[in-house]
């Protein structure tokens, strides 16, 4: 997998335990990066990368449809993302496999945070179900003392 973050420097956001949550079998962990290489503070423009995790715990495959974020600048900017799949693709998971995949958000303040759901189908049934992404934060590290 290309993560978009070998070849830039990135700091990473904390170094605590990550968000993760488990609804309807599906486990979403997420590590956030703040990149300075991306960012230019003194424009107001701060570049965080984000590295999602999604495991299958269910006892069916199941495939990623859309994702639905909502995004929270620290001075009350709030906008929604929707769209098909997640960086270009919508993966398929069988029982007991991960998929991982690395994008960016970019904040017009140090800090922010985002959350959202995964709509995502039960292959053997069809049935499509809802999957929620945790809480995460993106603070600028010196920011965070």
């Amino acid at each position: 997998m290309q993560s978009g973050l070998e070849n830039s420097c990135y700091l990473r956001v904390s170094d605590s335990i990550m968000p993760n949550l488990i609804s309807e079998g599906v486990e979403i962990s997420v590590e956030t990066f703040y990149q300075p290489d991306y960012s230019n503070p003194m424009s107001g423009e701060y570049m965080f990368a984000y590295k999602i995790s999604i495991d299958n715990h269910n006892n069916f495959p199941v495939k990623l449809h859309r994702r639905h974020w909502h995004i929270f600048d620290s001075n009350g900017t709030y906008r929604e993302v929707e769209g098909e799949g997640v960086v270009g693709v919508q993966p398929t998971l069988n029982p007991g496999e991960r998929y991982q995949y690395v994008s960016g958000c970019n904040l017009r303040t140090e800090m922010g945070k985002m959350y959202g759901t995964y709509s995502m189908e039960n292959l053997n049934s069809k049935k499509m179900f809802e999957v929620n992404i945790p809480i995460f934060e993106m603070i600028v590290p010196f920011k965070m003392s």
